[in-house]
């Protein structure tokens, strides 16, 4: 290693070296002057004239040290510009060695395990390293005088970078991570360093940056992550995440008033499977049980395991409605009953698998997350107690609710085979006011509870699928009704309007069914009429029609029930094969309080007439509405003004009784 010593130095005389010198010339000068004065002298004579001698001398003496002393004065001035000289030219090799040392570094610091590379002002780039190359896949004879825009992987948006050079440009640097693009075209996670290289005015000359891929990093972020929020077996979140989850809806239900329900499930009876299948195949079930929940969740439902055979589902955005929220929350239990209710395969067998469920509702009076998961396991336990398979609601006001909604549920599936469903029929009556057809409409008759009204049990009845084993039966006992008035004369040619369910249509084998009944009936297809709503053609409308196109080669008529309330494109009318359109009572009855209801009741009379479609009204209930309607040139007429619905007793005496019916 090299020293100051490795300078060649002159060798120097010190300033007092120097002195000594000169004082041992200068003595020296005048003892020769003194000796070369003697010499050949005697004494005599050289003591006659020694002042004047001695004066000469001590002049000459004087003159000489004068020259001597201002030569020593330029020497040692000499003598201190060298010193200067030799200290500039020590600092310069100093600076040298130091600027070789820090190009030394600079070239080894270029060459990291980073990559690098350099911009101009203008943001192309100048020089880049061996890593950038290996981690972009650029050569550097690539990219040079390139924009590094080129790297962008188009996943941050235009506001993203303009954010950040708006940094550099008032703090001088930015570093963050961001998504780059390789040169075969890959995206990679990247955390990236820029900082501008100012001059002496403070203009930017330069930008230098710094990247590293954190492709490895990140994937070891997400499995961490993974650990910690997520169940190894299910890969459904854990309880951990759950608790958070939570505790953001409270946050957000107490911001928007959004109500959300947490349902806690625990599998009725799962220890048996694990005791008797061992517990490899007990995973199995749970991870099918896990799939099936998030199958029938939404895509904002939370599916979470948080133990054993213990789930929890938490579901937000429910509206402001406690009521409606509590609805909404028992469907979709029922949906997670139904979900169980289908045995799981486990290699050759089949393992039957119930649920029982507690919900509470977040906007409920639950203050934390703890309390809302405790809550909703409490209810969970009294699901258990009431016989498990079933639901329960922690709060007592909506559990009456969904107790009542339970057990009509339940004595409804026992109405057909205790014949507690009845028929009762309204007349519709043409301009002149003869009956020309009948609507068929469902009604219970509950042991305990008298006349269920309908509006209480056909909610029921839809949401838990009774209504396609219901609708069956309405349809036949309908169809053989009809064809008992086609085999008398003075009925002969009544119409029966049958409400079918958007449930009971949308099965595959509802055309077939409705042919069976034809056939073993003998009912004249000519005069049933199946009443459908608007809410059937929401969804998949071609396959609708079909159907209904196929129901047509049979004879059956359709008419369109409610028209004017559903949500349907006017677009999809003239493409059914639609015979009638029915005005919903609740634009008649109201008829003369609201111009609005005069306004859509003549609109749709005069969209039948202009489609070729009959038109009918219901709800008609006073004489001064079946006047108007009947100035617009309504065709036929339903309500209170000509029955009531009427069981078939009452009405055989109506058609009995009544001059008007028509037996065309």
């Amino acid at each position: 290693m090299s020293s100051d010593n490795d300078i060649p130095m002159p060798r120097r005389w010190s300033a007092w070296q120097a002195i000594a010198l000169y004082v041992t010339a200068m003595t020296c000068l005048l003892t020769l002057l003194i000796l070369l004065v003697a010499v050949g002298q005697n004494a005599g004579s050289w003591l006659y004239d020694w002042r004047h001698k001695v004066l000469v001398l001590s002049c000459g003496w004087l003159l000489v040290a004068l020259a001597g002393l201002l030569a020593l004065v330029h020497y040692l001035r000499l003598r201190k510009t060298e010193a200067e000289l030799l200290r500039s030219e020590r600092r310069l090799w100093h600076i040298n060695r130091s600027l070789q040392a820090e190009l030394r570094i600079a070239a080894m610091a270029f060459e990291t395990h980073l990559g690098m590379f350099i911009t101009d002002a203008r943001g192309r780039i100048q020089k880049v390293n061996r890593t950038f190359e290996a981690i972009t896949g650029y050569r550097e004879s690539e990219v040079l005088g390139c924009n590094p825009r080129m790297l962008n992987s188009g996943r941050h948006p235009p506001e993203f970078y303009r954010e950040m050079w708006q940094h550099i440009h008032d703090e001088g640097s930015w570093q963050g991570e961001l998504w780059n693009r390789r040169k075969n075209g890959d995206t990679y996670p990247q955390r990236l360093t820029i900082s501008a290289v100012t001059d002496d005015a403070g203009e930017v000359t330069h930008y230098v940056a710094t990247l590293s891929d954190i492709t490895t990093r990140k994937a070891a972020e997400q499995e961490a992550y993974r650990l910690a929020y997520y169940d190894p077996l299910t890969g459904l979140p854990n309880r951990r995440m759950m608790l958070d989850r939570i505790g953001h809806a409270l946050e957000a239900y107490a911001r928007t008033q959004q109500q959300g329900a947490v349902l806690f499930i625990d599998l009725d009876g799962f220890k048996h499977v694990n005791d008797s299948l061992g517990h490899q195949q007990g995973d199995d079930v749970l991870q099918l049980v896990a799939r099936r929940f998030e199958e029938a969740g939404h895509d904002g439902d939370l599916v979470a395991r948080i133990g054993g055979d213990e789930f929890v589902i938490l579901v937000e955005a429910l509206g402001e409605d406690l009521e409606m929220a509590s609805q909404a929350a028992e469907r979709k239990a029922n949906k997670l009953l139904a979900a169980l209710a289908e045995p799981f395969r486990v290699g050759e067998q089949r393992h039957p698998v119930s649920g029982s469920i507690g919900i509470t509702l977040l906007g409920d009076g639950t203050e934390s997350v703890e309390e809302c998961l405790q809550q909703a396991e409490m209810a969970m336990y009294q699901a258990k107690q009431a016989g498990r398979n079933t639901l329960r609601f922690f709060d007592p006001v909506m559990q009456a609710v969904a107790v009542r909604r339970a057990m009509l549920e339940s004595d409804l599936r026992q109405a057909v085979a205790h014949d507690q469903l009845h028929l009762f029929y309204q007349v519709q009556v043409d301009e002149a006011e003869r009956v020309m057809g009948v609507e068929a409409l469902l009604r219970w008759q509950h042991p305990e509870h008298g006349m269920v009204p309908p509006g209480d049990f056909i909610p029921v009845a839809e949401e838990s699928y009774l209504i396609v084993s219901i609708g069956r039966w309405v349809l036949e006992t309908a169809c053989r009704q009809l064809a008992a008035w086609a085999a008398r004369a003075e009925t002969s040619g009544m119409t029966m309007a049958v409400n079918i369910s958007p449930h009971q249509f949308q099965q595959p084998d509802f055309v077939a069914e409705v042919e069976a009944v034809l056939e073993e009936t003998q009912a004249p297809p000519e005069r049933l009429k199946l009443e459908l709503t608007e809410t059937l053609f929401l969804e998949e409308p071609e396959i609708a029609r079909a159907t209904m196109l196929r129901l047509k080669t049979l004879g059956v008529r359709f008419s369109l029930d409610d028209f004017g309330t559903g949500y349907s494109s006017l677009s999809y009318l003239n493409r059914l094969p639609l015979d009638q359109l029915k005005i919903d009572q609740s634009f008649v009855r109201p008829l003369f309080e609201d111009s609005a209801n005069e306004v859509i009741s003549a609109s749709i009379i005069q969209l039948g007439r202009n489609l070729g479609l009959e038109v009918i009204a219901e709800g008609v209930e006073t004489e001064a509405h079946r006047e108007w309607l009947a100035g617009q040139g309504c065709d036929a007429y339903q309500g209170y003004l000509f029955s009531r619905p009427l069981p078939l007793d009452d009405l055989e005496t109506l058609l009995e009784t009544s001059a008007c019916t028509t037996g065309r």
